[in-house]
């Protein structure tokens, strides 16, 4: 709503994602001040320390009841490291192939990307793998497969999945999901791509809840002064990845220069203005050719 020089935007479904959708409407609009409104207390938290960000930050606020009560920034929590019993079963997964990450305290295991294994602790204090694409496909995975040897369940899953998620198979559900981290893992094996030296996976500071939820891939490198190089990796027109990839900078190193990654066809001027809106500016860096595979071969779709 516009209500003379100033703007309100509400935000509802996936709140803590809205901040680069409400700045672009502001744009739009012209306003001079703009507003933003949540109902979650702990969103509006990360928000306002996500709009400290921009030059132009706009007024974060929580709605209690009809009230509007103004939203103070939240601090990063403190980083969460993994029990030592889920670390012993981590070579499991290394011997089935796939790459290993850690974010939020949790081990898991991917296939250029996409979540194929969690490290997972029990009640009792014994760690183990659930296989499978997510938590619902880890779930029915071990109804099925249940008295399948771990190993053996790894690799099944391993083998399906790297078939489908190559840039040359054809189109499938498995080679949709997750394109962020595809596009990070891309540039782990060929770093080069964005001028670094170096590059390797790092956590976002909002957790993602579903491997079907689209969210920036963060990651950290190094350029060849070994400075280093916060990058947030985004497929599509994500209006989200500027304010995810400057929270993750604050985060990680707030001294860092800021990469946003995305596609040469996704190169969309939304996502520069909001690169450029920043306390410290963005570099929005395109992938030319084929992002999914090194080297640039492939179909490019």
């Amino acid at each position: 709503m516009r209500v003379g020089a100033q703007g309100w935007v509400l935000l509802d479904e996936r709140s803590e994602r809205g901040l680069g959708a409400a700045l672009t409407w502001g744009h739009r609009e012209a306003v001079e001040e703009l507003h933003v409104v949540v109902d979650d207390a702990g969103v509006a938290g990360v928000l306002a320390r996500r709009a400290l960000a921009f030059r132009e930050a706009p007024r974060v606020w929580r709605a209690e009841g009809r009230a509007l009560v103004a939203a103070e920034p939240a601090p990063f929590a403190p980083p969460i490291e993994p029990p030592a019993v889920a670390r012993e079963v981590v070579g499991l997964l290394h011997e089935a192939g796939v790459e290993v990450t850690v974010e939020h305290g949790q081990i898991r295991g991917e296939i250029r990307g996409l979540e194929v294994a969690r490290v997972v602790v029990d009640e009792h204090g014994s760690a183990r793998i659930e296989v499978g694409v997510g938590r619902h496909d880890r779930e029915a995975f071990a109804m099925v497969h249940g008295e399948l040897p771990t190993a053996e369940a790894l690799a099944s899953v391993v083998r399906s999945v790297d078939a489908h998620r190559r840039a040359t198979a054809e189109a499938h559900p498995l080679r949709r999901l997750a394109p962020e981290g595809w596009l990070r893992w891309r540039l782990v094996a060929e770093p080069s791509v964005v001028g670094l030296v170096e590059v390797r996976p790092a956590e976002p500071t909002v957790a993602r809840e579903s491997v079907k939820d689209t969210a920036a891939a963060i990651a950290v490198g190094t350029d060849a002064e070994g400075a280093t190089v916060v990058v947030a990796c985004s497929v599509g027109i994500d209006l989200d990845v500027v304010p995810a990839g400057a929270d993750a900078r604050a985060a990680l190193d707030p001294d860092a220069h800021l990469l946003v990654v995305v596609p040469e066809r996704d190169d969309h001027p939304v996502t520069r203005r909001l690169a450029a809106g920043l306390v410290r500016p963005a570099e929005v860096v395109p992938v030319a050719g084929d992002w999914r595979s090194p080297g640039g071969e492939g179909d490019g779709s």
